[in-house]
């Protein structure tokens, strides 16, 4: 998906003219269609020593889905859902879905729709549901009213590095079951299939906001953010999903959504923000929406997505943060900095009370004390290799560290992290990184399925040419 990880070669989003050439692209792709696919690919790169890669739908930030010299098994095209009414395991009753590995988010959403039923599944339409994002945590739309999509996940069929097609869950394999439920994608197996909770469909309330910055009312945009930031716990304890977008144009909410709130109630979680703007005299546009169901509200509320490109970095910010005026004050002066010079998105959430202990997953325990999770993009110049190495320097050296000096000892979301981090073993994964490690080598005893930042990569180098080496 980066350019970062593909060395630039044969980049689609530059002029058809230009020279195309295989450079760190994997050098073969298993199209996997079954599971017997699979097993003979893994089998293959046993026995030759080829490097592996996993690749679903391709969305990742940290260079899993491509690798130098590599085999990558495709698994976008394990297509199937399957409804399943009364699922009846050790821990849930109530209705779910088995999803295969390549099916997309939207697909899923489409699914559930048809049967009076929505799923936790991510923002963008095109992403595989069972694959990294899930395995990542997965934050969604839905995370303030059930939790992460690792919450959701009732069992898994995994192959392993054995090549053997096994089952995880509360009662086989439950290590695995564990492990696959936020300890990274591309790590302890290849995900068959997934099957997931599903709940019942019901109306949303959604609204946005935008305010632009004229060079005038800088400061009074700012203070605006620090009283949203303040309402912010409001709002999600009340089971909404919030994005915000600031930058040097301004600051948008773009959108909030929460399930079984009429617009009236979201206008009023959201008065405060509203109201301070008005006390300062900001110019803005605000509007709020009822929809039937969660479909129309995730349709009304996610345009056509382009296709784009970003350096990334981002950090989990906790909610303490917000609950005094000194803190905030901090947090908003280090948005600040960072937003008069690039992009910077928010998704605010609450996970806190979605399982009885922050361990009950193996997902980064930092996300169940997160106010938000806060990204940072810069735009990619597809021309100039080194101008771009020095925007993504600039995110981990200078635009990060202003949020992690008031998040110290803090966390990140894995799917959305900064794969120059130095520390990604306690940030990406807090105090799991050990025992992940000890289950990836049960079932990895090879060392066969490597990603960048993931659990055990630390082991490996990868040299110029883009050969894995031990370290």
């Amino acid at each position: 998906m980066s350019y970062q990880f593909t060395n630039n070669s044969c980049n689609p989003f530059l002029d058809p003219s230009s020279p195309c050439t295989l450079g760190y692209h994997v050098a073969y792709t298993v199209n996997a269609t079954t599971v017997a696919h699979i097993q003979a690919a893994v089998q293959f790169v046993k026995r030759h020593n080829v490097r592996l890669v996993i690749r679903n739908s391709g969305h990742d930030y940290l260079g899993k889905s491509t690798g130098a010299h590599a085999l990558a098994i495709w698994t976008r095209h394990l297509k199937s859902l399957e409804l399943i009414r009364e699922y009846q395991g050790s821990e849930y009753l109530g209705p779910a879905i088995k999803v295969g590995a390549g099916i997309e988010g939207g697909e899923a959403y489409d699914f559930a729709n048809a049967h009076g039923l929505m799923v936790v599944g991510g923002n963008c339409p095109n992403v595989g549901i069972a694959g990294g994002y899930t395995q990542g945590g997965g934050i969604s739309i839905l995370s303030s009213k059930y939790g992460l999509a690792a919450d959701q996940v009732l069992s898994w069929e995994v192959v392993t590095s054995s090549g053997a097609l096994v089952t995880a869950s509360p009662t086989e394999n439950t290590d695995l079951f564990w492990a696959l439920r936020g300890g990274g994608g591309s790590t302890y197996g290849i995900v068959v299939s997934m099957t997931i909770k599903a709940f019942p469909d019901t109306f949303f309330a959604t609204a946005s906001l935008a305010v632009m910055n004229n060079g005038n009312n800088t400061d009074a945009i700012y203070s605006t953010m620090g009283a949203f930031f303040q309402s912010l716990p409001s709002l999600v304890d009340a089971g909404a999903w919030v994005v915000w977008v600031a930058a040097p144009f301004g600051f948008m909410i773009t959108p909030a959504m929460v399930a079984g709130l009429r617009p009236a109630e979201l206008d009023a979680l959201l008065k405060p923000t509203l109201n301070k703007m008005d006390q300062l005299g900001l110019q803005y546009q605000y509007s709020s929406a009822e929809h039937p169901n969660f479909l129309s509200s995730y349709s009304s509320m996610t345009s056509t997505w382009n296709v784009s490109d970003y350096n990334m970095g981002s950090r989990l910010i906790p909610r303490k943060l917000v609950e005094d005026d000194i803190s905030t004050e901090a947090l908003v002066g280090a948005i600040r900095y960072i937003t008069s010079q690039t992009l910077m998105s928010g998704v605010a959430f609450n996970v806190a009370n979605a399982v009885s202990s922050p361990h009950q997953i193996s997902a980064n325990p930092y996300l169940r004390k997160t106010i938000f999770n806060a990204a940072i993009g810069t735009p990619i110049n597809y021309t100039d290799w080194t101008a771009n190495k020095a925007m993504q320097d600039k995110i981990t050296y200078d635009l990060l560290p202003a949020l992690q000096s008031i998040t110290p000892n803090g966390g990140v979301y894995l799917n959305e992290a900064d794969f120059q981090a130095p520390d990604f073993q306690t940030t990406f994964y807090g105090d799991h990184y050990e025992k992940l490690l000890a289950i990836k080598q049960k079932y990895d005893p090879d060392d066969i399925f490597y990603a960048k930042t993931a659990v055990g990569s630390d082991r490996w180098e990868q040299r110029l040419d883009g050969r894995l080496c031990t370290t």
